[in-house]
């Protein structure tokens, strides 16, 4: 090939493909609804505001891109994801749930999801939710504080929140909150003011977060700008702790670093990720992990939507994965649960040991008080999930 011509690219693969394995079929999908009233200053997922104009053309190019499917599946977990797919109106919600029907059949006792915000969920959104199927809700509540929430750009008042939270259980058993820690302002007191306000409800699942500063949000920009300050580290830091300590005696046990839930009602669907198994995936900026390709739609909406009603494909990357990057992808995410990765089932599957794949990380971390193998399993020590994200990422 003369040497002034580039090399044509390699072909992508179709993500879209049949999986090649029937008995490794994902039992898993989650669907990806990109627009919300507002975006909040500390948000970078993959989204627009005020764009209500497109939701139609959306709908429309997520149909496209599920026909690409071959059939239609059977899975255990469906989990609709944003943004806010609550922000649209009864009529949108139900064609969207009559979309992902067509092409996914919800098991016995499968465990259907979706993320919504308190502001705007009203007894007919609740209503057209729980005749489509859902019977859990993640409510984006993110603190019982007025002026935390004002910081965090929220648009509901902690009253609000709460008034939801017990509205919504007359249609749902399974509610969950997500709350954030580490908030420009937020003192221990008021943190644990918000632990202990969702604790008095009757949610069967709480996830705290702790705030992070991603580059090219609004917050990154102020804080540059001196106009946020960042919590000092010790501080987050025991706010964190007496999440894990407070939690518990609430009766919400610890399963996962930002996660704790009644016995029973922990996130399926979530679970699916945290052990390495395969899922679908749908709508702009989702990740699918499919025949042992992970690849992402493009972030752009406006390019998702606009390629897809022209039935054409909107990756942004992927990625083929050897065993070698399956099992050590499977390592970082076992670390996340408490109960940690099985040394057994983990050299069954990948037909390898972790002393082979990262012996040295492995007695570094165990050597430091960082891990721990106890009854067959390699997990965090308590001081370990303090520094989780180093660690995990020594096994990459």
């Amino acid at each position: 090939m003369p040497a002034d011509i580039d090399p044509p690219e390699p072909a992508r693969p179709d993500v879209y493909a049949a999986p090649k394995n029937p008995a490794q079929t994902p039992r898993a999908v989650y669907i990806h609804v990109p627009f919300c009233l507002h975006r909040c200053g500390y948000c970078d997922f993959t989204l627009v505001a005020d764009r209500d104009d497109l939701v139609p053309s959306y709908l429309q190019a997520l149909e496209h891109e599920l026909n690409q499917l071959d059939r239609t599946y059977d899975v255990d977990t469906i989990f609709i994801g944003g943004g806010t797919p609550t922000h649209l109106t009864v009529t949108q919600l139900q064609q969207l749930a009559e979309t992902v029907r067509r092409r996914f059949r919800l098991s016995d006792g499968g465990e259907f999801s979706i993320e919504a915000n308190p502001d705007g969920l009203d007894d007919d959104r609740l209503s057209a939710l729980a005749d489509a199927g859902v019977n859990r809700l993640s409510l984006g509540v993110q603190s019982f504080d007025d002026p935390v929430l004002q910081t965090l750009e929220r648009q509901h008042t902690a009253a609000e929140a709460i008034e939801v939270v017990e509205r919504a259980m007359a249609w749902f058993r399974n509610v969950s909150v997500d709350l954030i820690f580490g908030v420009p302002g937020q003192t221990i007191a008021v943190w644990q003011h918000s632990l202990a306000a969702a604790a008095q409800l009757p949610l069967s699942h709480i996830s705290t977060y702790g705030l992070t500063f991603e580059k090219g949000t609004d917050f990154f920009r102020r804080r540059q700008h001196g106009q946020l300050n960042s919590v000092p580290d010790e501080i987050e830091r025991e706010m964190y702790d007496l999440a894990l300590t407070y939690l518990p005696t609430a009766g919400l046990q610890h399963y996962e670093i930002s996660n704790f839930a009644r016995p029973g009602l922990e996130c399926r669907h979530n679970m699916v990720y945290w052990e390495a198994r395969e899922y679908f995936a749908f709508g702009p900026g989702a990740a699918r992990y499919v025949n042992g390709i992970r690849s992402t739609n493009s972030r752009n909406v406006s390019r998702w939507v606009s390629s897809w009603l022209k039935h054409t494909p909107a990756l942004q990357e992927h990625e083929i994965l050897d065993n070698e990057a399956r099992a050590r992808e499977a390592i970082f995410l076992a670390l996340r649960q408490v109960r940690g990765l099985r040394l057994d089932e983990f050299e069954t599957r990948f037909a390898t040991s972790i002393q082979q794949l990262a012996g040295d990380s492995l007695q570094y971390h165990l050597t430091s008080g960082n891990l721990v193998i106890e009854e067959g399993c390699l997990r965090l020590t308590t001081s370990g999930r303090f520094v989780a994200d180093t660690v995990v990422a020594d096994f990459l």
